[in-house]
């Protein structure tokens, strides 16, 4: 008999449950139904493995709690990353997303290093009274150099705004090194942390000469180290915390 099992933990509070089960149970209601946090499991989203492809050693599917599929996801392959170290003993190996191929490399038993790819920037549009900055990192994202005091109505807006909607960053910058971050994640609303939108914030503070790599940017569930090249190629450095295996009841 196939698991009905979750293997659950956090990257600075941004929570995924990576399902060990049947992938073809899998669906947008079945997803949203899990992620509930009054009648579900409760999470930011859930993982489910793939196929490898393009030369990966495995591959994972990201779904955020609306039932919605993420291209890419950086505290998520991290938590993946986790997952199979433990599974298969392998400690560095590359992980196929929609949104592109994650190198990661699990050391010191839980700190998981993933390089990103690049983070290809645009120009900066008005989007509700701000200038926003486009950054594609595989996924899409929106960062403001603001945090307003209703930064979570602004991202809701913003989210929606963009056609195929997107991430938003609202972010105030403390010195060359470090940043204060707020996240609104598309699919999930205000989340205490994402890798992908710190790699996105780096990438913009970075080519507007406002910060050097490394750069500690700091959110509401903790901090995430981000290293940006010359080229916009982004790694991301932090821990990740298992919480528990979780057993999905026959009758639910």
């Amino acid at each position: 008999m196939l698991p009905r099992t979750f293997f659950r933990a956090h990257g600075l509070g941004n929570d995924y449950l990576v399902w060990e089960g049947e992938p073809g149970v899998v669906t947008p209601g079945w997803v949203r139904r899990v992620c509930d946090r009054h009648t579900g499991v409760g999470s930011d989203g859930v993982l489910v493995p793939g196929d490898a492809r393009d030369g990966a050693q495995t591959a994972v599917r990201i779904f955020n709690p609306d039932g919605s599929e993420a291209e890419k996801s950086g505290n998520g392959v991290r938590i993946y990353a986790l997952w199979w170290a433990r599974r298969t003993g392998a400690r560095d190996f590359a992980v196929s997303t929609i949104g592109g191929t994650v190198t990661v490399q699990v050391y010191d038993g839980d700190r998981v290093r993933a390089a990103m790819g690049v983070a290809r920037l645009g120009s900066a549009v008005e989007l509700c009274g701000y200038p926003a900055w486009p950054v594609d990192i595989g996924n899409p994202h929106r960062v403001i150099l603001a945090i307003p005091d209703d930064w979570c109505a602004i991202g809701a807006r913003i989210e929606l705004a963009v056609p195929g909607r997107t991430n938003v960053q609202f972010v105030h910058v403390l010195d060359r090194t470090r940043v204060v971050a707020r996240i609104w994640e598309r699919g999930a609303g205000r989340t205490l942390a994402s890798g992908s939108s710190a790699s996105a914030i780096a990438r913009v503070v970075t080519a507007l000469g406002l910060c050097d790599s490394p750069i500690e940017v700091g959110m509401e569930g903790g901090t995430l180290t981000v290293e940006v090249d010359a080229s916009g190629r982004c790694t991301i450095d932090g821990p990740i915390v298992a919480i528990a295996r979780v057993e999905l009841d026959r009758g639910w």
